[in-house]
């Protein structure tokens, strides 16, 4: 077997030389596979870029004819370079045309050639192109041979990113660089166009060939070491949720960091002359190529922790710090793996025009607080923060889940007109805000925000809202480092009376546990978090926590009326001891001189399918009852709603759900107690028309979703659609959704849903 003459080392410095020189960019690459094959002791070697219509085209070549240099191309998957293209995995035979895969191309001349290793030009874990060596004789290529090639490869890899080779074929762009359409799930309504910024910004490996190799070996060695220090100082220090980060995931990171078959590929690259940064990014390159490829969704999903570990080696080595927000464009499109709110809100919005995560789902934290700034985004975008660089232009599409990665111009006139066409709407919306909300015959439906934040209460004048039918308390805590003191909560309560004004705002008290886990507070590891210990189960065990929240309510609504609603009752008598302890916080401050509100109304969210078999008692002992229509529906029909296998499986406006909804409307409106729905499908126009045909006369929703549901009100008539829905529940199973009913119902008449 023929061994390489100078080795990796002198072939990774003769390419950098190669690079160098004041040559086009076809003479470059014609030179750099001459001197790949000369290195190699191969009789050829070419070079096969990913072009963006998805063909592999031949660019260069040393020993086939050169004249099938642009003419031959194959598709992904097709022959054995297309196999490598399809696979991101080497591969070496001794006779490549007995391989079944082979697909011979005579233009080449490369029938006479039988020992073939082709290893893919990978950066960040996709596929740029190929790079392929042959040789005459029946050969195998030993680990070192296919360690150097791949090696090779990445310096490839990056010159093809950088854009030097495009112009050198029609319709040629790097792989990385084409347009893409990615499909995930829609989180916030709107329609955003701007340019990329990397939440956590990938470090840009720019020096790829070593000058010392012994220094690079310990530089790495080094920065593995602290690396590892400092994953164990934060598992072990035992403040894991103080520093906002998951114990589990910390300890697989742990775990990859000792994984000696990771540190061993990259110590071999650095020996085949990288430098230690080139070396990680190598192999994460090749790890996200092969996990990507999984089907497997736990080997998916290790690819995060992974990319993790690889993150934090390469900031210690280039001694860059975590990213956080920084220099904005004026129209920024932010891409993240995950985020939380807090991390959002650190943006600066004026310049914001949405969000593309690759976690996240239409419930997360995140979602609610992009609805509320009403920013357009989409979430579980696979592999988003690979398939961007920071700056390419982006298109997010909010209400249809879906996200334009640097379109054509055709794609973005569409997208701009779409935005014009909505903005257009929202202007025929905005025409529509001192209108009262009433039906034609006459009935008044109040609409209402669901708010968290100070920044949502400018919406109530901007769309003629009746006021605050849900103001989620927990996101003051959750955007916080720490528990909010009793002063800093009354300070947030009083801001958000005085931004309403006369109009009534409904307060719930804090909605935690489950999937909201403050940053600061140990987790409990439970089977089932959604039926677990949370929201008001919390606050009458921990009775210190919520009368905290209630004596800053009542102080800061002091002298004016206050609505206090509990989140997670199953149980009349959760209710009653939780009006106790509010009557003992009432108690305590006319004790000591304090202004009480002028009216103190308690609710109950509607949400454990266990208060509708105590309705008639709940609506007498509440002063008034919200249905939270997410958790509702999530308990009545057993599916969890983060859970995208069964999300969707069952419909609102099947028979049984609007039964449900029916009979608390029916039992709260004979008790006459109000009722409001604060849910999601309040926000959606037919939904909302078939919560006014069961008998509600108030919604809560978000900003964007007033002026749609307040044109539908306008356009209905409340008893038509009572009488239309009661005829077709007597006539309809349990099962059957009246969705396409409803729609019929809505379109003979002219009401826009």
């Amino acid at each position: 077997m023929p061994a390489a003459p100078g080795g990796p080392r002198l072939l990774l410095r003769r390419l950098r030389e190669a690079m160098a020189e004041p040559v086009s960019p076809q003479a470059r690459l014609d030179r750099i596979v001459v001197i790949i094959a000369a290195n190699m002791v191969a009789e050829v070697c070419s070079v096969y870029v990913l072009r963006d219509d998805g063909m592999l085209e031949l660019f260069a070549t040393e020993g086939l004819n050169r004249e099938a240099v642009h003419l031959t191309t194959m598709r992904a998957g097709e022959g054995l370079v297309g196999l490598i293209a399809a696979s991101a995995e080497p591969l070496s035979l001794s006779d490549a045309q007995s391989h079944p895969a082979f697909s011979y191309r005579p233009e080449t001349g490369e029938e006479i050639y039988h020992a073939f290793l082709g290893v893919p030009l990978l950066r960040a874990g996709n596929t740029m192109g190929v790079l392929v060596v042959q040789n005459r004789t029946y050969r195998v290529y030993s680990e070192e041979e296919i360690e150097a090639l791949q090696t090779t490869a990445m310096v490839l890899a990056e010159m093809i990113a950088s854009g030097e080779l495009q112009a050198l074929s029609p319709g040629t762009v790097n792989a990385t660089r084409r347009a893409l359409a990615q499909g995930g799930v829609a989180l916030a309504e709107g329609v955003g166009l701007g340019h990329v910024v990397l939440h956590e910004p990938r470090i840009v490996v720019k020096n790829l060939i070593a000058e010392n190799v012994e220094r690079e070996v310990t530089r790495l060695e080094t920065a593995i070491a602290e690396v590892r220090s400092a994953i164990d100082d934060l598992v072990e220090r035992g403040d894991v949720a103080g520093a906002g980060e998951h114990r589990e995931v910390l300890e697989t990171v742990r775990m990859f960091a000792h994984d000696q078959g990771w540190l061993r590929r990259m110590r071999e690259a650095v020996l085949s002359g990288l430098t230690a940064e080139a070396a990680v990014e190598r192999v994460q390159s090749d790890n996200r190529a092969r996990m990507l490829r999984q089907s497997d969704p736990y080997l998916r999903e290790r690819l995060h922790d992974l990319d993790d570990l690889a993150n934090r080696l390469l900031r210690q080595l280039v001694g860059a710090q975590g990213a956080g927000p920084g220099a904005m464009p004026e129209n920024a499109i932010l891409v993240a793996r995950s985020m939380g709110p807090a991390a959002l809100l650190d943006y600066d919005r004026s310049r914001l025009r949405g969000v593309v995560l690759e976690e996240g789902g239409p419930t997360s934290h995140i979602a609610i607080v992009a609805r509320a700034l009403g920013i357009p985004a989409v979430g579980e975008v696979a592999n988003a923060t690979a398939l961007v660089e920071s700056g390419d232009a982006i298109i997010v599409d909010g209400g249809a889940g879906e996200v334009q990665i640097r379109p054509g111009p055709e794609v973005e006139a569409a997208y701009a007109e779409k935005a014009r066409l909505r903005a257009r709407r929202q202007e025929q919306y905005r025409a529509l805000r001192d209108l009262p909300s009433a039906t034609r015959d006459g009935v008044g439906i109040a609409l209402q925000l669901n708010a968290g934040l100070l920044v949502d209460l400018s919406h109530l004048h901007e769309t003629g809202a009746e006021g605050v039918g849900l103001f989620r308390t927990e996101l003051q805590f959750m955007v916080a480092e720490r528990m909010p003191s009793a002063a800093e909560q009354q300070s947030l309560y009083e801001a958000v009376f005085a931004a309403a004004g006369d109009l009534p705002v409904t307060i719930r008290t804090l909605d935690i546990g489950g999937d909201k886990i403050l940053p600061y507070m140990k987790a409990l590891e439970e089977e089932n978090p959604a039926l677990g210990w949370r929201a008001i189960r919390i606050g009458l065990d921990r009775p210190g926590l919520l009368r905290m929240q209630l004596r800053a309510l009542l102080k800061a609504a002091g002298g004016r009326p206050l609505k206090i609603m509990f989140p997670m009752v199953a149980t009349v008598e959760e209710f009653v001891r939780a009006k106790a302890i509010v009557d003992r916080e009432k108690a305590h401050l006319a004790r000591h001189g304090h202004p009480l509100p002028s009216d103190c109304r308690l609710g109950v969210m509607v949400e454990v399918p266990s208060l509708l078999f105590q309705m008639d008692e709940i609506a007498t002992t509440a002063d008034f009852l919200s249905v939270g229509s997410n958790d509702l529906m999530q308990f009545l029909f057993a599916v969890d709603r983060e859970n995208r296998q069964v999300a969707n499986r069952f419909d609102p406006l099947c028979a049984a759900a609007l039964r449900a909804f029916g009979l608390i409307a029916e039992r709260a409106n004979a008790a006459g107690t109000p009722v409001t729905v604060c849910g999601e499908i309040g926000g959606r126009p037919l939904e909302a028309m078939a919560l006014i045909g069961l008998g509600y006369r108030a919604l809560s929703m978000s900003p964007a979703s007033i002026g749609p549901v307040k044109a539908m009100v306008l356009a209905l008539d409340a008893a038509e659609v009572s009488a239309f829905l009661k005829d077709e529940l007597a006539k309809t199973g349990d099962g059957a959704s009246l969705r396409p009913a409803l729609a019929a119902f809505a379109e003979a008449r002219g009401i826009p849903v």
